[in-house]
């Protein structure tokens, strides 16, 4: 059975990076790779589901392979099978199945066809590696491909400026489920002294041993987890993000948004439920906030006048349902429920375009009366603002937008005052004399030694707050989310001493992704002329070749799993102590700003109407 698991997780990747190497043109070759390759993937399963039932359904946990380990620190990627992962790999299998098949003739001669099916099977290999983890660490890669995969699916039809515009959108709201992964991550590691399993976490004495101890952090982590769920399942305050993200081709939505990928957050609450089960008040802020977001967007789902809109909300009302489910312990009703919400929205969104004309025909030739509902028993100005504010959609992306965006906006528009010149000017010598202090520590007072971590981390906080919202100078931007990793390396030295093999390995990957990132970004200025980022310029419809190293190279700077960054960043967490909440808060911060302002320079430069097409260019207002 081991086996079987390893070869379910590995095939979509090899296929994946086979894909790569065949040509556009060649659709058959393509679908046919495809298609062979999901049946593969669903043979397996059933034997991996027959095998588990014939050996009495045990828990199986698969080998660990550590990728790194210190004195203090191991860096294991690990695997666990029961009946969660087993309900979640047969649904998810099965619609990949159907969509694939669905997705060789609905997408035919396509500009992007190589591209949908590729970004497909490597959806799918994330997917996987998250139902399938058997611990954080592991979940928190699938979680960062399923982030990247959907990135690259919303703006799948690169050319338009609104998919390139609710892409980084909706990425951006993402990166809220990831800082609260890597917090959760980062106080795992201080609670259990160890790298904690989710077989570990069934462990009853355990875990209860643990939280009598330290009640706090558990109801951290617990929190943590929380906001991770709530962002990935589009339940309040992130709903809104869900709708935006039905910008690509219908079939990746009906796969990833209307079934797969926004039911992960019902999985990470079912994963860890043992976890934050005994905590109370944990349990009533989950069902509250599911309650809410169905009451909302069951609201907002039946004014809507886009048919996919609607199916969105209705999906997201359900989701709440589920996350009631789960607070009050019916775990086992929650899977059906999620394998019927799934296989439903599926359905719903591939025939929604089929449906429209059915409806428009019905209109014409066999209209009937619509029946009172339940607004109708309500008072008519009271029904009214029901009305107005589920056509806004409760206002809830504009609220995202001003308590959470807007402040991180104007906070990096007061840097205006660092350019090139800037940076030579006061953060290299501040750097330099970080060193400096670093290896002649006797040099400076111990009372001001102690702050320096915090000091080091906000540089780095403030550096990619201005290359989150720079408008003009691509490069500078780019420049900026570079030294941001060097000011973190800083920052854990003078918090705690550890070798320099874990600098190299963090900053290797940043160093030499950033020299080719910046290099295409010069390529490009020498191109175009124009390199600014007010405007998404499109730059990858003369320049393909530059816009997937660019994509690459932004991939490997913001930590992308299993690059050197990526365990470099798990690294430094290691070494913040439990105590210390302002520093875990600014690096984290950091990394998560840095990922979100690489991503906008990608989509800014190479995303969006070219500037050189038929097509009128969108400006953005700012």
């Amino acid at each position: 059975m081991a086996s079987l698991l390893a070869a379910f997780i590995l095939l979509p990747l090899l296929v994946f990076l086979l894909l790569l190497t065949i040509s556009p043109r060649k659709e058959y070759t393509i679908s046919r790779i495809s298609f062979v390759t999901v049946s593969l993937q669903l043979i397996q399963l059933m034997g991996l589901l027959l095998s588990w039932a014939i050996a009495g359904f045990p828990t199986l946990t698969g080998k660990n392979i550590v990728l790194l380990q210190t004195d203090h620190y191991t860096f294991v990627i690990t695997f666990y099978f029961d009946s969660i992962s087993a309900v979640y790999a047969f649904v998810g299998t099965v619609l990949t199945f159907l969509v694939v098949i669905y997705s060789r003739h609905y997408l035919h001669r396509e500009p992007g066809y190589k591209r949908f099916f590729s970004t497909i099977l490597f959806f799918f290999t994330g997917y996987n590696l998250t139902i399938f983890s058997g611990n954080f660490e592991t979940l928190f890669i699938g979680w960062e491909i399923l982030g990247i995969s959907s990135f690259l699916l919303i703006a799948f039809y690169q050319h338009k400026y609104i998919p390139a515009k609710n892409a980084v959108k909706v990425f951006s709201v993402y990166r809220i489920g990831d800082v609260g992964l890597l917090l959760v991550i980062w106080m795992s590691h201080h609670l259990w002294h160890d790298t904690i399993t989710f077989s570990k976490l069934n462990n009853y004495v355990l875990v209860h041993d643990h939280l009598q101890t330290h009640t706090l952090i558990g109801v951290f982590i617990s929190l943590m987890i929380l906001i991770s769920a709530l962002a990935k399942s589009a339940q309040l305050p992130f709903s809104s993000w869900l709708p935006r993200a039905l910008e690509g081709p219908t079939p990746s939505s009906a796969i990833f948004y209307g079934s797969l990928a926004v039911h992960l957050g019902v999985f990470l609450l079912l994963r860890t439920y043992p976890f934050w089960v005994h905590q109370f008040s944990v349990r009533i802020a989950i069902a509250l906030l599911g309650l809410s977001t169905t009451i909302m967007a069951s609201g907002i789902a039946r004014v809507q006048p886009s048919i996919k809109v609607q199916i969105a909300y209705a999906s997201i009302a359900q989701i709440g349902i589920m996350f009631v489910e789960v607070a009050a312990g019916f775990e086992t009703l929650v899977l059906f429920h999620f394998a019927g919400n799934a296989f439903l929205r599926s359905y719903q969104l591939l025939v929604s375009p089929s449906v429209v004309s059915y409806l428009i025909r019905e209109q014409l030739y066999a209209f009937y009366p619509i029946r009172r509902s339940l607004e109708d028993f309500l008072p008519r100005r009271l029904s009214f603002t029901f009305y107005v504010l589920g056509i806004k959609e409760w206002n809830l992306d504009s609220a995202l937008y001003q308590y959470l965006w807007n402040p991180l906006k104007l906070a990096g528009n007061q840097l205006n005052f660092i350019t090139l010149k800037g940076l030579l000017g006061f953060f290299i010598p501040c750097y330099l004399i970080g060193l400096f202090f670093l290896y002649y520590p006797n040099s400076i007072p111990a009372s001001i030694r102690s702050y320096l971590p915090i000091f080091f981390s906000f540089i780095a906080v403030i550096m990619v707050l201005k290359a989150f919202t720079e408008r003009k100078r691509a490069r500078v931007a780019w420049v900026l989310s570079i030294l941001n990793h060097f000011f973190i390396v800083l920052a854990i030295s003078f918090n705690e001493t550890f070798s320099t093999v874990q600098v190299l390995i963090y900053l290797s990957g940043v160093c030499v992704a950033g020299i080719v990132g910046y290099a295409c970004l010069v390529r490009v200025k020498l191109a175009e002329k124009s390199l600014s980022l007010r405007q998404f310029h499109g730059y990858g419809v003369r320049h393909p070749i530059l816009s997937f190293i660019f994509l690459l190279a932004c991939l490997a700077v913001s930590g992308f799993p299993i690059t050197p960054t990526f365990i470099g960043e798990d690294l430094m967490f290691s070494h913040i102590r439990e105590n210390q909440v302002i520093l875990a808060s600014f690096t984290a911060l950091s990394f998560v700003i840095g990922g979100l302002a690489i991503i906008r320079i990608y989509a800014r430069v190479f995303l969006g109407p070219y500037k050189k097409s038929m097509y009128e260019m969108a400006y953005r207002s700012y």
